[in-house]
């Protein structure tokens, strides 16, 4: 539940923070079921007394036809679109000089992503984080300041965030743990769930699930979701450093990492890799890649595909450990997830324990299963997260 303070708390700090006024123009591409729409997307400009253009759909082919058309001053997306973007023939030179800035969320964009569309079409990319339990947004790369890819940026003003240790510790610079939020933004709870809510909220503050760390400078860094954590044969691992690695291939256009039931082991990694157009990389040159970047109990055991890039309808990628978003699950510690690939469906199966909640089965992108591990292939040049 958010209500009117929540929006009104986290439109201003957006007002602040992007130095918005009546003279911005705001493109909307995303949906308005989701906070990143409603506060970034339109509460933001039109509290600063500036406008805002509804896109529709959005199309990758046509988008700079109405950048074109409109001349908007920012606009917000995710990864998946500032991919498609990215990824445009080479003869598409649109003129972005009316556009001050782009937002990202709901998902972490590689730092080589991020440089690519950058330095594609001059328009600087402001990566930030969040989840719609804070009504948006919590941290985000400056827009008048130093911008570092492969972090989610600083605090916003009217915000604590924070790092706390499995004891409820807040913990030093530097240090590993769950990000938790506190300030005027942070929901009023789940509707009719108290006890969901009672677990999320402690003391003020916001849990949000994923683990992360500031570094040197102040600016998050997102090290993974807690309950995606893979544990190989005692071994903690993190998909996100792997997707992270995958990622810098300079053939990938995305990457998932899931964690597989193996009797030996307990759980090892597996990679879903979509490759650019024209691409040729194959799975042993993939696993070469990660064997030169990664400590060997980190390498996936192989690298399948899914037909699409892994996503929910508001472009977060998810995997069979994570699924769609419900209202948030029981702590982790409370809950054990297991995972094993049921061959005759083709789809992953995953069995929840220790909530009551029933077993759910789902394949890596989200879908209803349909393909299993085979030749990599490439997103549709159209994104399910903004049809309306």
């Amino acid at each position: 539940m958010l209500d009117h303070a929540n929006l009104a708390a986290m439109a201003e700090m957006m007002t602040g923070t992007a130095r918005l006024t009546e003279t911005d123009h705001s493109l909307l591409i995303l949906p308005l079921f989701h906070v990143n729409g409603i506060v970034v997307g339109v509460l933001s400009p039109l509290l600063a007394g500036g406008r805002v253009t509804v896109a529709g759909r959005f199309r990758a082919e046509t988008f700079f036809d109405l950048v074109a058309t409109v001349r908007p001053t920012c606009f917000s997306a995710v990864p998946a679109i500032y991919s498609m973007l990215a990824e445009l023939p080479d003869h598409v030179r649109p003129d972005t000089s009316s556009v001050r800035f782009a937002a990202c969320g709901a998902a972490p964009m590689p730092a080589a992503l991020i440089e690519r569309f950058e330095r594609r079409y001059d328009i600087p990319v402001l990566e930030g984080y969040g989840l719609s339990e804070g009504t948006c947004a919590s941290t985000t790369n400056p827009l008048y300041g130093r911008r570092k890819p492969g972090t989610v940026g600083l605090p916003l003003p009217g915000q604590q965030v924070a790092v706390m240790d499995p004891q409820g510790r807040i913990a030093p610079a530097g240090a590993t743990g769950e990000v938790v939020v506190r300030g005027p933004n942070v929901m009023r709870g789940y509707l009719g769930r108290p006890e969901e809510t009672a677990r999320t909220v402690i003391d003020g503050w916001l849990h949000t699930g994923d683990v992360g760390r500031f570094d040197e400078d102040g600016y998050l860094v997102l090290v993974d979701r807690i309950k995606d954590l893979i544990i190989r044969g005692g071994e903690n691992i993190y998909p996100k450093e792997i997707e992270t690695v995958l990622g810098d291939h300079p053939e990938v256009l995305e990457a998932a990492v899931v964690g597989a039931a193996e009797p030996r082991l307990g759980e090892v990694p597996v990679a879903f890799v979509a490759l650019r157009p024209g691409a040729s990389a194959t799975t042993a040159d993939l696993l070469d890649h990660c064997r030169a970047r990664l400590a060997e109990f980190k390498v996936p055991t192989g690298s399948p595909s899914s037909a699409g890039s892994p996503g929910t309808p508001s472009a977060r990628r998810t995997s069979p450990r994570s699924g769609p978003g419900p209202p948030p699950s029981p702590r982790p510690a409370e809950r054990t997830r297991r995972q094993s690939w049921d061959s005759s469906h083709r789809t992953w199966r995953t069995s929840t324990s220790g909530s009551g909640a029933p077993a759910r089965t789902s394949n890596a992108s989200g879908r209803s299963p349909s393909t299993g591990p085979g030749t990599a292939s490439v997103p549709p040049a159209s994104c399910t997260c903004c049809t309306w």
